[in-house]
């Protein structure tokens, strides 16, 4: 056994304590490295995408909507929920097309992130979309949104000075910024 699987802990037992429509809050006991039980409370996520959509002229096309855990309207990369059963790509595919009614013809996969990995299994996979097309926004009638462009660069700027709030676009940005060598 390795130093880290010493850290791991045994699931003992798990009870659903609220199914909703989109998470589900559970209780687990688990047994400890050290032989004790402890309790565990976490949400059960089914995933979610989020895309850089970047024009030719090194622009992100954004959005902006209220989100109302925080009571705040935020800057966001399109993104949203991945429906069960589907497919990750296919979802980022839609996404994009609800929220800002572009498609892309060249897509690059960025890697995925654990937005808060204390109590959800929520994972983001991110996406760089390229060779972009207009289209109809296709929002989801609960589904409220401005879509904005701004260059790379100066979106980069507003993630280093604490301006942008949003941890899958600060992320997304980045690797965007550093991939495309516009990092400043």
């Amino acid at each position: 056994m390795t130093v880290d699987e010493k850290l791991v802990e045994k699931k003992v037992k798990s009870t659903e304590i609220y199914d909703g429509k989109l998470l589900h809050v559970f209780s687990d006991e688990v047994e400890l490295p050290n032989g004790r039980h402890s309790s565990r409370e976490y949400i059960k996520h089914n995933g979610a995408v989020g895309i850089v959509p970047l024009t030719e002229n090194g622009e992100v096309i954004y959005v902006k909507q209220y989100r109302y855990p925080i009571d705040k309207v935020t800057v966001e990369i399109p993104a949203g929920k991945i429906d069960p059963g589907e497919e990750k790509f296919a979802a980022a595919q839609r996404e994009l097309k609800e929220e800002t009614g572009l498609t892309a013809g060249k897509w690059t996969y960025l890697g995925s992130l654990f937005p808060s990995v204390a109590y959800t299994t929520e994972v983001i996979h991110l996406y760089l979309a390229q060779d972009l097309k207009s289209g109809k926004q296709r929002l989801d009638e609960d589904e409220f949104l401005n879509v904005y462009k701004m260059k790379l660069s100066e979106f980069t700027d507003k993630v280093m000075n604490n301006e942008i709030c949003d941890s899958k676009t600060e992320i997304a940005i980045l690797k965007t910024a550093k991939l495309t060598g516009n990092e400043k």
